[in-house]
């Protein structure tokens, strides 16, 4: 396969979310302290001896997250709560899909690759123990 080089790049961030059709306790509204990891790979170094800067994939990716996600309720928009919750005035991300992790993880990747990342694979930590990936 020949020499790879590969950055990954963390970041933390808060959500909630609910999912519809669901049968266990993740139907009821809850948070998670969520990481994204997001990995980068290429077989030649750029002229300062990097893959990309961590600074680069940081600033996408947390501008993104920061602006959209952060502090906020992820929601499928046919859910019965939307507008309930945006009477209140609640912070919401609407999605098409149920907010699953893995759907999540996806929503993440291909806005990062919009602005340009060539990610390899983004992953979404929902717990300590439990992730979903996703690459294309």
């Amino acid at each position: 396969m020949g020499k790879l080089h590969r950055i990954t790049k963390m970041i933390d961030f808060c959500y909630g979310h609910r999912l519809l059709n669901y049968a266990g306790k993740c139907r009821y509204l809850h948070g998670h302290n969520g990481r994204i990891e997001v990995d980068i790979e290429s077989k030649e170094l750029d002229q300062l001896g990097m893959v990309i800067d961590f600074g680069v994939v940081k600033d996408v990716v947390r501008t993104w997250v920061d602006n959209n996600l952060d502090h906020c309720m992820l929601l499928c928009k046919h859910d019965p709560y939307v507008p309930i919750l945006q009477a209140q005035g609640e912070p919401l991300f609407l999605m098409e899909e149920n907010p699953t992790a893995e759907n999540i993880a996806k929503v993440i990747y291909q806005q990062a690759s919009r602005s340009g990342l060539k990610i390899t694979e983004l992953r979404l930590w929902e717990t300590p123990s439990s992730f979903a990936a996703y690459r294309e």
